[in-house]
Order: C-alpha cells, then sequence, then structure tokens
C-alpha cells in the first residue's frame, strides 16, 4: 500500500491510501477521487516530504538541542474524542438506517448501481479486491469506520 497526500480544489488537504500508484492515478484519471470533507472531485496529489530511513542511532525522547520531544496536549486528547464520537455516530446511523446485505454487499451495489433493483442504502463487507473491482466500475463506495465504543 502507498499513502499519499491529497489536496482538492478548495484546499482540503486529506490522506488517501492506494495498493500502489497506478492505482492512485488510474482513480483520479476516472474522476473516483473526491475530498471526503466538500466532495470536491478536482483532487490531485499533495506535495509531501519523503519518509527517509536514516543510517543513525534511533530517534530518542529528547532533541537535537536538548529539549524534550513534543508531547500530545489536553486539546489533542479532547479533538481525538471528539472524532471519535463523529465516527461512531456515523456507524451508528448507518447500522440503524442502512440495510445490511453482509458479504452480499458487492453483489448488490452492483445490482443497485446497474438498475437491477430498487436503489437503496445498504452496508456489509467487501475484501480489498471486490472494493478495487467496485471502483473500478465507476461504483463509489466508502468504508464504515470500525471504532471502539469507548474513548481511550
Amino acid at each position: 500500500m502507498i499513502r499519499y497526500e491529497m489536496v482538492c480544489g478548495l484546499s482540503h488537504r486529506f490522506e488517501a491510501w492506494f495498493p500502489d500508484s497506478a492505482a492512485c492515478d488510474e482513480q483520479q484519471a476516472k474522476g473516483l477521487l473526491s475530498c471526503p470533507i466538500c466532495g470536491d472531485r478536482e483532487v490531485r496529489k499533495a506535495p509531501m516530504a519523503p519518509a527517509v530511513k536514516r543510517n543513525r542511532e534511533p530517534a530518542s525522547a529528547a532533541a537535537a538541542d536538548g529539549s524534550p520531544a513534543p508531547v500530545a496536549t489536553a486539546s489533542d486528547s479532547e479533538r481525538l474524542a471528539a472524532m471519535m464520537r463523529v465516527l461512531r455516530a456515523l456507524r451508528r446511523h448507518v447500522e440503524e438506517n442502512f440495510e445490511y446485505v453482509g458479504d452480499r454487499f458487492p453483489e448488490e451495489v452492483r445490482r443497485i448501481h446497474y438498475g437491477e433493483t430498487e436503489a437503496r442504502d445498504v452496508w456489509g463487507q467487501a475484501s480489498a479486491h471486490e472494493v478495487r473491482e467496485l471502483l473500478d466500475e465507476g461504483i463509489a463506495v466508502l468504508p464504515l469506520p470500525s471504532v471502539p465504543d469507548y474513548d481511550a
């Protein structure tokens, strides 16, 4: 898998994962990518710093100048807890309002997409390979976040 920093036409930045760089380019060319914040389909790769492994001593908790490493603040924890609450609410909404189709998910969304059955909101399971095939067919699917029922 490869991770890219993406940016939309409204300058929202987000992270996206792909099986390889060709998959990213292909989905971008087909217009399958959209901003998770605003839905804008004008999405491109953003410049990012490369992850470089150095053959030096392992990083310590102190910076080179001797100052301590940054520590997560209470506001970071509060933001994370708020994000987890939103993700739990999203999952609860889907579970309560969408039809669960289990491992028939790829088959059902194809039938809906091609007009073989009535349009309805469904959720279920699909392998990474099945998701890739659905996206290649132009069928928009999103992962449903799996989050714990509590704040850590």
